[in-house]
């Protein structure tokens, strides 16, 4: 077993956003990959990604959208995004919103331009 302490998890910036690692392979998570996602007020607006597996958003505090024209989901709310389908993250509220993200271990995400990316925070 391996504990991920709050305090201790690496943390990666993006304009706007947080990720807080918590379960990946160097963090004893062979197969799932998990991560807290903290997002400012107002970021939102940019071009859409999409990822290789599905993807689990379960939404802790304040009100987002995650897909283009998608629902506005609020704290308790949870959304499965399958595989191949464009992400948008935007934060509707005027406080931080916070989320929990979950992956399958080892997924590739691709940016709007087709680049391929592996997220330092999924490793």
């Amino acid at each position: 077993m391996q504990v991920i302490r709050a305090a201790e998890a690496p943390r990666f910036q993006l304009p706007g956003v947080e990720f807080a690692g918590l379960a990946a392979p160097s963090r004893g998570s062979a197969g799932l990959c998990t991560w807290r996602l903290t997002v400012e007020p107002g970021h939102g607006g940019d071009a859409p990604h999409t990822i290789d597996r599905d993807e689990v958003f379960m939404v802790i505090s304040g009100t987002v959208q995650l897909t283009p024209d998608g629902d506005k989901l609020g704290p308790g709310d949870g959304l499965v995004v399958p595989a191949g389908e464009p992400i948008s993250l935007t934060n509707l509220g005027e406080a931080p919103a916070e989320l929990y993200v979950a992956i399958t271990a080892g997924f590739t995400g691709y940016l709007a331009d087709g680049t391929a990316v592996q997220p330092p925070w999924a490793q």
